[in-house]
This record gives structure tokens, C-alpha cells and sequence, in this order.
């Protein structure tokens, strides 16, 4: 049984064009047919035979040991991200569909977060819920609720590259992030046919894809040109929600006394709910009578 070819094989082959024979201290003689190294030549580093190799590439090496996963990675130089990648493209788990949605309390917390814009991704980088200030930043609501999706967001929607001055730079994370998901979430019809969708449909993203990047997003900084208040730089930090495996959340921030910071209180001032008005007095004389 082939257990994803495509995938696991998809990897490693990248990982192996990546990697030059004399980093690795083969000599290297003539022209090479293929760039990085050879399958071979990732056997014999590793300390494995040529046809045990080409099987893993294959899928077909369903039992394979933790020492040849350490190995291989240890050959492609891959780092922690990339190696538990491996791993899972190795021994995947049964496919699997989240359902949408967070607890109340979970909502209740984003409320609550009132000066900080806050949102729940969860699988496939689907946004599960937002607060308000989190809505007035990314715009939330206004996409479709159906497509309420950052993947789609940011290679389908022809405002996302004024939206990010620095575009290419968060296309490369979303895409490096789905492939962890891809990685963690084996067969799951949902984000293949999401990856098919957006493969056909950009060809940003099909590039991107096939260079077989993984990445986590726990924190970083992310610049949004907003259409009203202009250019704000944030810190983000994501977070995984106890007992909500595949769902995180996220936040932005900004240093007190930043442009980004007064920004953020006037679009704050903005997306505050309305307060109703407080009960008029009655004229004297409309006083209640007496019962």
C-alpha cells in the first residue's frame, strides 16, 4: 500500500534539490543531471540502503524507525519545524474534518479583549471567530462567511496585495503553514480541494506550494495598510487554546505611544457598539398618578 506518494515524496525530493553534494563533503565530479543531491547519495549519508530510501520516498515504508527519520533529516539539515514534518508525512494519522466554530467562552474571552485585535484560527487557517477590533483591522466580516479563510483571502482577493505592503512575505507563511496542517491532517478532502482550488486559480501559490516550505506562525510582526487609517506594523503571537487542538489564537499588538497604537484607539472608537441613550425624564407635569 503507497501511503502519500505525492506528498512525502514531494518533500524530500525538494529538500534533496536543496542541498549541494560538497556541503554535505561528497566530491563532485562532471555535470550533474539533477540539482542537490542524488537518492543514493542521501542513502549512503544516512546509513541506509538505496532501495529502503527510494521506498520511503515512495510512501511505501509504513514502519519505518525513528533513527532513519533522524537520519534523513539529520542528511537535509531540516530544522525542528521541518523534521516533525517529516515525521507526520511519514506515519500519517486517519483522515479526519474539524468542525467550524469555538466554545462561548472562547468568544466571550475575544470580547472581552477590548484594545486588542484578537481572532480563532482553526484548520486549514479557517478564521473561527473575531472581536471587534480584530474586524475593524483584518475586515472579517465583510468576506463570505463561507470563504472566511486566510488562505483565500490573501491569493483570491485582489485587494490582499494593498492590503499587506509586504505580500510575498505573507503568502510564503500561509503557504508554509498549510503545508504543517497538510502534514498534521493526512486526506482531509477539505483542504485538498482547497489546494486544488487555489492551485489552479493563482499561480502565486501553485509556485509556492511546490517549493515544500513548512513554518509555524507563533510570532512575528505583520504590516496591514488599512483603507481608512493608513499603515500599521504589529506584533502578533499565536497561541493554542487548551483543549482545542487545531485552533489558535492570535493577537496584535503595538508598543504604547506607536503610530500603530493611536491608530488602534481610533479605529477602536470606531468599532465600540453603540450605547443607548439614557431614558428621557418625564415632565413634571406627566408625573405617574397616584395608584
Amino acid at each position: 500500500m503507497i501511503v502519500r506518494e505525492s506528498e512525502i515524496g514531494a518533500f524530500l525530493r525538494a529538500r534533496r534539490a536543496a542541498v549541494r553534494p560538497e556541503q554535505v563533503g561528497l566530491p563532485v565530479f562532471g555535470r550533474r543531471r539533477v540539482p542537490g543531491l542524488r537518492r543514493e547519495e542521501l542513502a549512503q549519508l544516512a546509513g541506509v540502503s538505496p532501495d529502503y530510501y527510494i521506498r520511503l520516498e515512495q510512501g511505501r515504508s509504513r514502519n519505518v524507525s525513528d533513527a532513519v527519520l533522524d537520519s534523513v533529516a539529520r542528511v537535509l539539515g531540516l530544522d525542528r519545524v521541518e523534521r516533525q514534518h517529516l515525521f507526520n508525512l511519514a506515519r500519517p494519522r486517519p483522515a479526519e474534518c474539524a468542525l467550524r466554530g469555538v466554545r462561548p467562552g472562547v468568544q466571550l474571552l475575544l470580547d472581552l479583549m477590548e484594545t486588542v485585535p484578537a481572532f480563532v484560527l482553526g484548520r486549514r487557517m479557517d478564521v473561527l471567530a473575531f472581536n471587534a477590533l480584530g474586524d475593524a483591522v483584518n475586515g472579517f466580516s465583510a468576506w463570505p462567511l463561507e470563504r472566511r479563510n486566510i488562505a483565500r483571502q490573501a491569493f483570491l482577493d485582489p485587494a490582499a496585495r494593498t492590503l499587506y505592503p509586504q505580500w510575498e512575505a505573507v503568502a510564503a507563511d500561509t503557504v508554509a503553514f498549510l503545508h504543517l496542517d497538510a502534514g498534521r491532517h493526512p486526506g482531509d478532502p477539505l483542504l485538498a480541494a482547497m489546494i486544488g482550488e487555489l492551485s489552479i486559480a493563482s499561480p502565486d501559490f501553485a509556485r509556492l506550494w511546490a517549493a515544500q516550505r513548512v513554518r509555524e506562525k507563533t510570532s512575528g510582526t505583520k504590516v496591514i495598510r488599512h483603507p481608512l487609517v493608513g499603515e500599521m506594523e504589529f506584533g502578533y503571537e499565536t497561541l493554542a487554546l487548551p483543549g482545542e487542538a487545531d485552533q489558535t489564537l492570535v493577537t496584535y499588538t503595538a508598543p504604547v505611544g506607536s503610530s500603530t497604537h493611536e491608530l488602534l484607539r481610533l479605529l477602536a472608537s470606531w468599532a465600540a457598539p453603540a450605547h443607548p441613550e439614557p431614558h428621557a425624564e418625564q415632565p413634571a407635569d406627566q408625573a405617574k398618578p397616584d395608584l
